[in-house]
């Protein structure tokens, strides 16, 4: 699977922990920053990531900062991206198979390393379910 992947500052530690995780777990990486923990602004991350997921040269994203929020508000803005902001295993398989997301958004400031792994390693497993859920997820886009 091909995953892009992208930070702020706060995530920056995150990120690459995770990126050692993914090409262990056989994904292709696709590394649109920061490539340090100096100070930046998520959206200039965020919105590259959400581009490579419209242009399909991406099946899967993951956005990383302190809170989750800025960088998950920041994808939401782009069609055909559903950003969702998951703090447990539970809620990005939930993500997953009821709402089709395709971009993993979490807080580096509020879980640990090995639980954004295990997260991410959820998110990337589970398949949409379609079925009821697909009518719903058709409604969510107003653009």
């Amino acid at each position: 699977m091909r995953i892009s992947i992208a930070s702020d500052h706060a995530g920056f530690e995150y990120k690459s922990h995770l990126i050692i995780k993914l090409r262990e777990w056989g994904h292709e990486v696709i590394d649109f920053g920061p490539q340090s923990s100096d100070s930046v602004d998520y959206p200039d991350f965020a919105h590259p990531l959400a581009l490579s997921l419209e242009k399909r040269e991406a099946d899967l994203g993951i956005l990383i900062c302190g809170s989750g929020n800025g960088v998950c508000m920041t994808a939401n803005k782009h069609p055909n991206v559903r950003a969702a902001l998951c703090w447990n295993k539970d809620l990005a398989r939930l993500a997953r198979q009821h709402n089709d997301a395709n971009v993993v958004c979490l807080p580096a400031r509020f879980i640990s390393k090995r639980l954004a792994a295990l997260i991410v390693q959820t998110f990337t497993e589970t398949e949409f379910e379609g079925g009821r859920h697909a009518n719903r997820v058709q409604k969510i886009g107003c653009f």
